[in-house]
């Protein structure tokens, strides 16, 4: 196990969006040590900071309490601790996003990692230009996740909010071109404008009483 210099973000919300990718900070748990090593270039390569690296997942989960980063990339199988118990810890103490790494393109295998509160996953072997994107989405859904927190009380609100949001979001993307940021942006503003809550104003856009003027 090894932490890098760069401190915590104290739970606070990172500046910048997607694109500020000097501000995300990373923890890698990988039991494979070439792939790790490639990851950690990689992420370096595109401005991420890695803030800390592991082979074991109960070590990941040490690293990612400790140092609280914004996305963890979690390996599913790792000693210790595998990748989708680390990632169930992650989601209910919600500390970070995650990213899942699995050999396993089986629909169980994905859909466990989802249940487990895996925002993103990737399959490997993996294309760099299929890394960052998901990358992209992992942190994009944690954002999300945390802006919901305002409106919602218990996890499994926030979770079947989020589910109304996403049907929401698509809706203004098929209808509207959209683009998701953007989607996600009118559902806030107008939230927050009526005083309401984000589902509701998914649901009035998911029933087509709400549009975009």
């Amino acid at each position: 196990m090894r932490s890098s210099p760069g401190g915590s973000n104290d739970g606070g919300m990172p500046s910048g969006w997607l694109n500020d990718v000097v501000s995300v900070r990373v923890v890698i748990a990988e039991d494979e040590a070439i792939i790790r090593l490639d990851l950690l270039e990689t992420l370096q390569e595109e401005g991420y900071t890695v803030i800390g690296e592991t082979g074991r997942g109960d070590q990941a989960l040490e690293l990612v309490r400790s140092l609280k980063p914004d996305l963890a990339i979690l390996d599913v199988k790792m000693p210790g601790m595998d990748g989708l118990e680390v990632a169930k810890v992650i989601g209910d103490e919600r500390i970070c996003g995650v990213l899942v790494l699995t050999a396993f393109s089986q629909r169980e295998i994905i859909e466990q990692a989802r249940d487990a509160g895996a925002l993103a996953y990737l399959v490997k072997p993996y294309q760099k230009s299929d890394l960052i994107p998901a990358i992209e989405v992992a942190i994009g859904r944690f954002r999300e996740l945390q802006a919901l927190s305002g409106h919602v009380d218990a996890l499994g609100e926030q979770l079947e909010a989020r589910k109304l949001i996403d049907r929401a979001k698509g809706r203004l993307i098929d209808e509207f071109a959209m683009k998701e940021q953007d989607a996600f942006s009118f559902i806030q503003r107008t939230a927050m404008k009526e005083r309401s809550k984000m589902r509701e104003v998914a649901e009035r856009i998911i029933s087509g009483d709400l549009r975009p003027s």
